[in-house]
């Protein structure tokens, strides 16, 4: 691939994912919190949800919803942010969720336990004759499994409270397909969307995170057999490189090729069902 070919297709992914190189991340926040404030208006809906992992990325949206609804009891006053804790049993970085729920301060929290629901669709789905290449396979189908497992419990308690549910995606994942469709990938609206990883990052540390969670290193945390593998390592290439790629900055050429080819691979995932 040419220099030329991948400049090209920079500027063509920056603009089909809305990246922003120069956005001020003070007006970031106004214009997303509006957002929010605004769908609530729309959809007649008087909660927002969302699952807080103790990442730099739910934590964000997490802190952007909460001071959304309170901006919004001027006008609606049963406006409210229900955050969801969301573990596989016991959560290995339980204390950093801890620490994004204080620095949030949410109006509700719900914690529900996905391990029962996630061990018996697997179970049931090999009782009923499915099977796996090897162990690594398994473990893999099953991190999806939970991912979609926390999105079946967070839409049950909008459907329940009249709400809408926030995804975490941002511009860094998107380019990459980095989640699990419908899944993580699956929610109502995207606050986060078209910010590089570095943006969250900024937008994290003006919104009052914790550094600690601010500078965390990146992990989906879904694969038991590899707990806590970081995202960079599973993705092959740093937030970094895929940060300058985005903004249209000369990255090595085997980054710019990897990251390249994922987003081909990975279109699906961006786009609405394949009709005939």
């Amino acid at each position: 691939m040419t220099h030329d070919d991948i400049d090209q297709l920079q500027r063509i992914i920056a603009r089909e994912l809305e990246v922003q190189p120069g956005a001020d991340i003070r007006d970031e926040i106004q214009r997303r919190q509006a957002f929010l404030i605004d769908q609530l208006h729309t959809t007649g809906q008087h909660c927002l949800v969302l699952g807080i992992s103790g990442g730099v990325d739910s934590t964000s949206a997490g802190l952007l919803a909460q001071r959304a609804v309170e901006a919004a009891r001027e006008r609606l006053p049963k406006a409210r942010f229900i955050a969801m804790r969301l573990p596989y049993g016991e959560q290995q970085d339980d204390d950093d969720a801890r620490q994004a729920l204080d620095a949030i301060q949410p109006d509700e929290c719900l914690t529900v336990n996905i391990k029962p629901a996630s061990d018996a669709m697997l179970e049931a789905l090999e009782q009923a004759g499915l099977e796996f290449r090897d162990q690594a396979h398994r473990d893999f189908v099953m991190g999806n499994i939970k991912a979609r497992q926390r999105m079946i419990a967070q839409y049950a308690v909008a459907g329940a409270q009249g709400g809408l549910v926030i995804g975490t995606d941002q511009a860094a994942e998107a380019v990459m397909g980095f989640y699990t469709k419908h899944g993580d990938g699956a929610c109502d609206l995207v606050p986060l969307a078209g910010l590089t990883k570095g943006q969250v990052r900024d937008m994290a540390a003006q919104l009052g995170a914790p550094d600690t969670l601010v500078n965390k290193v990146p992990t989906a945390d879904l694969e038991s057999l590899r707990p806590q593998l970081s995202d960079e390592e599973a993705l092959g290439v740093s937030y970094a490189a895929i940060d300058r790629f985005l903004t249209g900055e000369s990255v090595a050429p085997e980054d710019a090729e990897r990251i390249i080819a994922t987003w081909r691979r990975t279109a699906h995932k961006r786009a609405m069902p394949r009709t005939p």
